[in-house]
């Protein structure tokens, strides 16, 4: 069940310095948000703090409140590692497990949560992943084949049946296509629009065209210069942040006057 996250006033360090300041938002359930701005301005950091990924980092942590379905994700008694299971990542390169098959691959969230699972279980689980990740065609006679044998689209598909296959409710991507080729872009594209029925999409791009097609809504990004904290400077519906966004700034990062 695809959920809606509230964040508000979220800072966030590594150690004492203050990467990202004061943002606040809410993240439809059921929709693509992308996050756009300039290298460095803190979109990959504020994506991570999402699930909790961004205190792995020693001395990193958040001020601020982030909220799914009335449960503070910071809150004392909730466990990093569950709301990790809810809130899905999918990495700037793809990641499969090097020694696993693709087969073990797709159910390997399910192990490390210890799931004691049938064969019939697990066979269901991966061809239903692997169809949600729309590779199920191109990989079904060579399950137990290395997923590192794939060509780098695939892999990232792969790492989309991976991360759904424990059934998450939140899919945050990180740059998911910046080391894929055009047509393999196209696939993971058409795939986030189809997988937005089903989950909560949050991506962070470098590509404007690519936020313009792929979101229901865009967050832009900045910072006043470097050494300061990133900010967000405007969140809208997409089709008016492309067409009439409200802050000039984002104007001038949009027309490619900066940044």
């Amino acid at each position: 069940m695809a959920k809606s996250i509230d964040v508000s006033d979220l800072d966030i360090y590594y150690g004492d310095f203050k990467a990202v300041e004061g943002v606040s938002m809410t993240i439809k359930a059921k929709s693509v948000t992308a996050f756009i701005g300039p290298s460095g301005c803190g979109k990959s950091t504020f994506l991570r703090a999402l699930n909790r990924m961004h205190e792995v980092i020693p001395g990193a942590r958040v001020e601020g409140r982030v909220v799914v379905e009335g449960q503070d994700l910071y809150g004392d008694q909730v466990d990093p590692v569950e709301v990790r299971r809810q809130i899905g990542m999918v990495f700037q390169r793809p990641n499969p497990f090097p020694t696993m098959s693709i087969y073990e691959n797709v159910i390997a969230g399910n192990r490390l949560n210890a799931k004691k699972m049938k064969k019939s279980e697990t066979d269901d689980l991966v061809e239903s992943s692997l169809k949600g990740a729309n590779l199920w065609a191109e990989v079904k006679d060579r399950l137990d084949r290395p997923g590192m044998g794939l060509s780098g689209g695939q892999q990232q598909r792969l790492c989309i049946a991976r991360a759904i296959s424990v059934q998450p409710q939140v899919l945050l991507m990180d740059e998911p296509c910046s080391a894929l080729d055009p047509i393999s872009t196209s696939a993971i594209e058409d795939l986030i629009h189809e997988l937005k029925t089903e989950y909560t999409i949050v991506i962070v791009t470098h590509n404007m065209q690519q936020a313009a097609r792929v979101s229901d809504e865009t967050g832009f990004f900045n910072l006043k210069a470097t050494g300061e904290p990133g900010h967000l400077v405007e969140f809208n519906s997409t089709q008016k942040m492309f067409a009439n966004p409200d802050n000039s700034d984002t104007e001038g990062y949009i027309s490619g006057r900066f940044g």
